[in-house]
Formats: structure tokens, sequence, C-alpha cells
């Protein structure tokens, strides 16, 4: 489980890195004189954002096997990449 938890730690962590959602909160943070305030809401966040994820997952592996998951995200990434690049998002 130490694994696990290593894995998603570091792979949320550089993939959070640079994020607009990061870039959001540094200009929030700028704006309020309390920055705790916007660390707890901005970590809450990403907590429930998070659990959210896990949740639907549990769910949506019942239903569609994993590897057909794996593919759909997948290609969902590439795809709003793809988009992202050409200025449509």
């Amino acid at each position: 489980m130490l694994r696990i938890i290593l894995t998603s730690f570091w792979m949320i962590f550089i993939a959070e890195l640079g994020d607009k959602t990061q870039v959001q909160t540094m200009m929030l943070a700028t704006q309020t004189k309390s920055r705790l305030g916007v660390f707890i809401g901005a970590s809450t966040a990403l907590i429930l954002s998070a659990l959210i994820g896990v949740l639907a997952s549990t769910y949506l592996t019942k239903l569609i096997p994993p590897s057909y998951l794996k593919t759909a995200t997948g290609s969902a990434f590439i795809i709003i990449g793809i988009l992202t690049l050409l200025g449509k998002i």
C-alpha cells in the first residue's frame, strides 16, 4: 500500500506543478491576507476531487473493464491535448 501511496503522490504532485489550478491558487493567495485560508480551501478541493475520481473509478470498473477505461482515458487526454494546442479549448 505504501508503494501505491507514493506513486499516487508523485504522479499528482508532478502533474499539478505549473498547472492552471496551481497558478490560480497562487493568484488567489496574492489577493488575500489569509494565505492559510487559500491553502485549506485549495487542499480541500484537491482532496474532494481525488475522492470523486476514486469513487467514480470504483463504480465504473464494475461496469466497464479496466483495460477499456485505460484506453478511453488515455485517448481523452490525447484529444484534449491536441485541442488545447490547436486553441479549441
